[in-house]
């Protein structure tokens, strides 16, 4: 099997872009039948408007906690080394910000609740990566539904029936055929298992983690492959601005909050990725 992967460079999609008008017209003409069509779950909720402003937050004396103490010592310390994380991000996390952390906490606990706000990052699928300001993305309430919109539109205007995928950057970690998702996906053959205390043990395990297929429409795929359709997506697809709040900040020699839009739109991106499997 060859494997042919493109990655498709597109503007900066600012919340209320039409998402998929810009899929159909970055892909026009490029597509064959059968093309798995990959699309990052991070512009989208971006692009359709799931974000948030976390400096309209009001933090509680939990999330005051979370930041100050549990994420700070904790993840910053024993935590953190049980989890195998890197050096460089445990030295982030033992400085991480006690007010916009409080706040991020804060949205976390009311959105996704208090296991998934226990986690270090991503909680929820909350994600502070490659947008500007205090501004945060939620996940898609409704993966599915846009995958099909856009296989929809895809195969309205090129004539061609595609496999849509949509990727979240958050890993899923396998264990043979035991595939565990960091929080409750449509695609099939992931499994939620409590997202804090699944990440705790499978990172501390050494399991493998590979970015997350959310939402799978027009072909049925083995969970395992999707997973390394998935990372092949992810390694494509690039970082954009940065992986993290940190990296972004780092880029730009900017504060947390001072990212702007046209800093974001300066660098390139590339929310869609064509997959071609060829015999």
């Amino acid at each position: 099997m060859k494997l042919r992967v493109r990655a498709v460079r597109t503007r900066y999609w600012r919340p209320g872009t039409n998402p998929i008008r810009e899929i159909v017209a970055a892909l026009d003409g490029s597509l064959r039948d059968g093309d798995i069509v990959a699309v990052s779950e991070k512009a989208l909720s971006t692009s359709l408007g799931f974000v948030v402003d976390e400096s309209l937050v009001n933090p509680s004396s939990l999330s005051k906690f979370l930041a100050s103490f549990w994420v700070r010592r904790v993840w910053g310390g024993p935590l953190g080394v049980l989890t195998r994380l890197r050096s460089k991000t445990i030295e982030n996390l033992r400085g991480y910000p006690a007010d916009l952390g409080a706040r991020h906490k804060q949205l976390t606990l009311e959105r996704a609740g208090f296991l998934q706000s226990l986690r270090h990052y991503s909680e929820g699928g909350i994600d502070a990566s490659n947008l500007p300001y205090e501004l945060v993305s939620l996940p898609l309430p409704e993966a599915s539904a846009v995958a099909w919109r856009i296989k929809d539109a895809l195969q309205r205007d090129t004539g061609h029936t595609v496999c849509v995928m949509i990727v979240d950057g958050d890993y899923t970690y396998s264990w043979r055929n035991l595939h565990i998702a960091p929080r409750r996906v449509s695609a099939p053959g992931l499994v939620h298992a409590g997202g804090f205390l699944s990440l705790v043990g499978c990172r501390a395990l050494g399991l493998r983690g590979r970015p997350t297929p959310v939402a799978i429409v027009g072909d049925r795929i083995n969970p395992d492959r999707a997973l390394w359709l998935a990372k092949t997506v992810h390694r494509y697809s690039g970082a954009g601005a940065g992986r993290t709040v940190w990296g972004m900040s780092e880029r730009f020699a900017a504060g947390l909050t001072e990212i702007t839009y046209e800093m974001l739109e300066s660098m390139p991106h590339a929310p869609i990725v064509v997959l071609r499997i060829e015999p």
